[in-house]
Order: C-alpha cells, then sequence, then structure tokens
C-alpha cells in the first residue's frame, strides 16, 4: 500500500465532508433509506444497553439513531471534519478522530457490536480494518458490514432499451484490485475516490481476521416500503438494481 494513500483519503473526506452532510443528513440517503437501512437493523437487532462501535461515522447519523435506540455508542472516522460536524451535531455524544484500519484509539474487546455502513469500500487496508474490528470486539462479539455491491459498479452502470435494460460497464478486470476515483455527482464537486476488490476478498478477510458469517443480503426495497420510493423510477431502481451487500459476522470465541 502507497503509504501516501490514508493521507490523501483523509483528504478527500475532509474536502467533501459538508456536501456528505447534505446527501445524508439526519436520516440516510435515499439507498439508506430504502434499501440497505432495513436490513441493518433486522441485523442489529435490540441495541439497547450494548457497546456499539460506528466505525467510519461521518457526520453521526447513524450514530445517534443507534443511540436513540439505547446502545452506548462511539463514533470513529478518519476525517477531522466529518468528526466536527458530528461533535456541533451532537455533542452529548462520543465521536473521535480515528481510522479503521487501526482503531488506536479503542481498546481490545472493548465492543460488542461493531457497524460499519458504506466503508469498507473507501478504506486502502481491507484486511487491517478487519484485524482492527476483530481485536476491539469481545468475544463472539458481531459486525456488521453494509458496502457497495462490488459485482455492480453503479457508476458505469446505464440504462438502454424500451424496457429499461440496465448494463454494467468494467473498465479494468473484476478481479483485480485497484484504487478507483470517479467524477463527482449529484451535488458533490469533487472526485470521488474508493477501492475495488471481487467479493471473495471480502470475503477471505472476514476468514482471515477471525469471523464466521451469521447472515448476507443484497439489499432491495420491501414491499411496505413501495410508498417511500419518490418516482417510479426510484421504485423500479430499488427493486432491481443490487446497490449494496450487506453481512453480519461473529468474531470467533462463543456463541452468538
Amino acid at each position: 500500500m502507497d503509504n501516501s494513500e490514508p493521507d490523501e483519503i483523509r483528504d478527500f473526506w475532509n474536502r467533501v465532508a459538508d456536501d456528505w452532510q447534505i446527501q445524508v443528513g439526519a436520516t440516510g440517503d435515499r439507498n439508506r433509506i430504502l434499501n440497505s437501512d432495513p436490513v441493518l437493523w433486522a441485523f442489529a437487532g435490540n441495541v439497547a444497553g450494548l457497546k456499539v462501535l460506528d466505525a467510519g461515522c461521518g457526520t453521526g447519523y447513524l450514530s445517534k439513531q443507534l443511540s436513540d435506540r439505547g446502545a452506548l455508542v462511539t463514533g470513529i472516522d478518519l476525517s477531522e471534519r466529518m468528526i466536527a460536524i458530528s461533535r456541533a451535531q451532537y455533542p452529548h455524544m462520543n465521536f473521535r478522530v480515528d481510522s479503521c484500519n487501526e482503531l488506536r484509539t479503542v481498546k481490545n474487546a472493548e465492543f460488542d457490536l461493531v457497524i460499519a455502513n458504506y466503508v469498507l469500500m473507501d478504506t486502502p487496508d481491507l484486511e487491517g480494518s478487519m484485524r482492527a474490528f476483530s481485536r476491539i470486539l469481545r468475544a463472539a462479539g458481531v459486525a456488521i458490514l453494509v458496502f457497495s455491491h462490488p459485482c455492480f459498479p453503479q457508476g458505469g452502470a446505464t440504462v438502454s432499451g424500451a424496457d429499461g435494460e440496465t448494463n454494467y460497464r468494467w473498465g479494468f478486470p473484476y478481479f483485480e484490485r485497484r484504487k478507483c476515483v470517479d467524477p463527482p455527482w449529484a451535488h458533490f464537486t469533487s472526485d470521488f475516490i474508493w477501492f475495488h476488490r471481487p467479493l471473495s476478498d471480502y470475503w477471505k478477510a472476514f476468514k482471515a481476521a477471525g469471523f464466521v458469517v451469521l447472515d448476507f443480503e443484497e439489499p432491495r426495497i420491501s414491499e411496505e416500503r413501495y410508498h417511500l420510493a419518490e418516482n417510479l423510477r426510484e421504485l423500479t431502481n430499488s427493486k432491481e438494481r443490487p446497490y449494496s451487500v450487506a453481512f453480519k459476522l461473529r468474531k470467533n470465541g462463543g456463541a452468538e
């Protein structure tokens, strides 16, 4: 790994932090609301009284929702600007500047649950992050990981034909791990940096860090949430496009 990458990633997220707050607000963006947050909460179950690490917390919306459900939450993010926004919005909560790759501010076996919500595709060190998650979890602790679907790059998706057929374009071999830079989208003005790895590499990293897979889902909108879609296109995309994957893992060391 290029030693300059962590600084580059930190600088990038500091640059887009204020735009990111517009994107997710207090409830998450449309993809989270319609598709992945219901899966995340189903995987998490009752969090009341649990010590939860929101790893890569961004501007803190999920940390606040976890706290509202009774969890004892610590939010960490590599970006100083993200943490500043989180602290300004939720001054009673515990937010720290820290990297998922190391979690230097977190003690061994300190948490019951770690949630990384759309984070792993943005970290330059997948294996290091998974080792760090394992270290800070108690025996049989749980990790919930939601990240962009590595098999279907939404930035390369095109819709064609009268039936709205969706095609995905790859500019490099799927099995090649690499840093990617996408052009700005929506209201963002900066290119987006992320890291592609094949899905099997994620699975191998989970296993190497001492996790077993308890559940797996490719989030999509459920019928009871159809009414939340703002238009037919959003509903159709949420029903048909695989935006993300969600894993529930358990650290080896006992029953769940």
